[in-house]
């Protein structure tokens, strides 16, 4: 293993660790964006829990078991190295304990409900690609999903991280992820 610096709530701490990173976020927040820039400097897989969840196929999606699914999530985690990003936090508690970082990103409300129909409007014109057909009725269900996240699953998810706290890292913004990536905290 090798050695890596991160900055975790404003100490900076030299740990020996694999590269094994969960970022948890609502839609819109950027966990994608990021989790390709990471696996793009870091040479290492990223995994979308939403891939986890669904098993993807020219025909269509189909849901797999919640045994597939933790048995997939549980491959992933089994290797040496893996960015997993996605807004599930309901059955990822395996992930929170394997990672060695966890990147919360706490984005704006206003922000992320911005980027769900900017996002949304990149899908329509056929700029942006999607795992569904993009619909008013799936950008409604989106939008609203932004709330419930806020008020509902954003409390509950840091109840759940409570346990990580020494490896959690909550992102408030844009230049907090820029700052992370340039600060080379997520570097060898």
């Amino acid at each position: 293993m090798k050695k890596y610096s991160w900055t975790i709530k404003g100490e900076d701490m030299e740990k020996t660790f694999r590269k094994r990173i969960h970022i948890i976020g609502s839609i819109g927040s950027g966990k994608t964006t990021l989790a390709k820039r990471l696996s793009t400097q870091l040479d290492i897989p990223y995994y979308e829990l939403d891939n986890v969840v669904w098993k993807r196929s020219e025909t269509g999606d189909s849901k797999r078991t919640t045994e597939d699914r933790d048995e997939y999530l549980q491959s992933v985690i089994g290797t040496d190295d893996w960015i997993i990003e996605g807004v599930h936090h309901k059955w990822v508690t395996p992930s929170f304990q394997h990672a060695d970082v966890i990147l919360f990103l706490d984005i704006k409300l206003s922000i992320r409900r911005f980027r769900v129909i900017k996002r949304f409007l990149m899908q329509k014109i056929g700029l942006e690609t999607a795992n569904y057909k993009p619909s008013f009725k799936i950008l409604k269900d989106l939008y609203n999903y932004n709330t419930v996240f806020e008020y509902e699953s954003k409390p509950e998810i840091f109840d759940m991280l409570r346990p990580y706290e020494s490896k959690l890292i909550v992102i408030k913004n844009n230049n907090e992820v820029i700052d992370c990536l340039k600060k080379g905290n997520l570097n060898e």
